[in-house]
């Protein structure tokens, strides 16, 4: 085939050539294929005129332009440090983290121009106001709930920028060198009474429960003794009415056998000894032998 019968049926037919190539640009304009994790914002002759969500989509070729490719993606601010003054005076380097995603980007694209700037600018102001409001015990002990209260608090804030917050996190809280000295001298003092009250209430301890040793003791002691009298007083009764059925034979045979009783005990004592008794305690022994004879 030589050139002029090629230029030929090019000429013949260019305007089949053009059409096609027309088509081909009206499919490529008219069909958008978006990603998954990205919205695009279309304009119509310099206006918002439609979202497209993930998947295919069609705009009118030439008039429709997409104009925004925005991420839908989880966000991470970086990481900012901010001063803050508590209710006591005290002043705190709190360092703050910021998680967010976009939700509506017509919104975002049209009414803010740096959101990342504007939503680090919102959090550092929201959480001066809210350690404003809190005593530096309340800011290291409600850290939860002050988290809770900034995160709320931005998302009223950038509601009208077509973003969501999904998390916000204070990292660090630091306190200058002369509160933190402070607070330690604080703290070993606390350390210190704490150890005192606890020393002091092991004494107070020890007291009660001597005395309630000393009580006990005085207790059964008092018991042993109740329970001597009455076996005293029992033989005692035995005897009176030993003496009131036999007469007097009954108390000499009582004190007959006590002074062999008495006798016996001090013969048995330990070690070899040598007892004087009285002839008055001779003969003594010898009725009191009689009467346990005769009583036998």
């Amino acid at each position: 085939m030589t050139e002029e019968l090629i230029l030929d049926l090019l000429t013949s037919n260019i305007i089949y050539i053009l059409a096609a190539i027309f088509l081909i640009l009206v499919i490529l304009k008219g069909v958008r294929i978006v990603s998954q994790s990205e919205k695009h914002v279309v304009e119509r002759f310099g206006r918002l005129h439609s979202v497209l969500n993930p998947g295919i989509n069609f705009v009118v070729p030439f008039l429709d332009v997409v104009r925004h490719q925005i991420s839908i993606l989880e966000r991470q601010l970086p990481t900012a440090s901010q001063d803050a003054i508590t209710k006591d005076n005290v002043l705190l380097q709190v360092e703050t983290s910021v998680f967010y995603r976009i939700t509506e980007p017509e919104k975002t694209v049209y009414r803010i121009r740096n959101a990342d700037s504007a939503i680090a600018t919102t959090v550092a102001g929201i959480v001066r106001a809210e350690i404003g409001k809190m005593d530096l015990d309340e800011v290291q002990a409600n850290r939860s709930q002050l988290i809770s209260t900034i995160k709320s608090a931005v998302e009223d804030a950038v509601d009208d920028w077509g973003i969501e917050v999904t998390r916000a996190e204070i990292l660090d809280v630091n306190l200058d060198k002369a509160t933190r000295e402070a607070m330690l001298q604080q703290l070993n003092a606390e350390r210190a009474r704490r150890a005192q009250v606890t020393e002091a209430e092991g004494q107070k301890r020890s007291v009660e429960l001597q005395a309630d040793a000393e009580l006990y003791a005085a207790e059964q002691a008092a018991k042993a003794r109740r329970v001597q009298a009455d076996a005293e007083a029992y033989a005692t009764e035995v005897v009176a009415k030993a003496i009131a059925e036999n007469g007097i034979e009954a108390a000499q045979y009582q004190v007959a056998l006590k002074q062999v009783e008495s006798l016996n005990a001090l013969g048995n004592g330990n070690g070899k000894q040598t007892i004087i008794v009285p002839a008055a305690a001779l003969e003594a022994f010898g009725d009191a032998f009689k009467l346990l004879k005769g009583g036998a």
